[in-house]
C-alpha cells in the first residue's frame, strides 16, 4: 500500500484547505486511516482517525470542530477538511494506514511523504 498526500499550500488565518490521501497498490477499504502532523524536532500529533467504512471518526481536541475527516473508498482516497485555520496549524501533514481506530490509529503499516500546510497572513 502506498499513500500520497496532497493539498497543502499557503493559506491565511481563518481560511480552509482540504487535504487528500490517495492510496494505490491495495484497496483503501482494507484500512483505517489516520491524519497526523509533525514538524522538525516535534512530537508527532495524531489529529484524526477514520474507520474502514467511515462510520467511526475520532479527533484530537486541538482540531475538534474545525477539521473533518472523510473517505471515498471508491476513489481510494481519504480527505481532511480543515476550516478556521490558525497560525499554529502550520506543519507537515501525513496520513497513515492501520488496522482500526481505538480511538487512535492502531497498527500504522504505511505512511505518506507528507504535505506542507502554512498558515500565514
Amino acid at each position: 500500500l502506498q499513500l500520497v498526500e496532497s493539498g497543502g499550500t499557503l493559506v491565511q488565518p481563518g481560511g480552509s484547505l482540504r487535504l487528500s490521501c490517495a492510496a494505490s497498490g491495495e484497496p483503501l477499504e482494507y484500512y483505517a486511516i489516520g491524519w497526523f502532523r509533525q514538524g522538525p524536532g516535534e512530537e508527532r500529533e495524531e489529529l484524526s482517525c477514520i474507520s474502514h467504512t467511515g462510520i467511526r471518526t475520532n479527533y484530537a481536541d486541538s482540531v475538534q470542530g474545525r477539521f473533518t475527516i472523510s473517505r471515498d473508498n471508491a476513489k481510494n482516497t481519504v480527505y481532511l477538511q480543515m476550516n478556521d485555520l490558525k497560525f499554529e496549524d502550520t506543519n507537515t501533514y501525513y496520513c497513515a494506514a492501520g488496522s482500526l481506530c481505538n480511538p487512535d490509529l492502531v497498527g500504522r503499516y504505511s505512511w505518506g511523504q507528507g504535505t506542507q500546510v502554512t498558515v500565514s497572513s
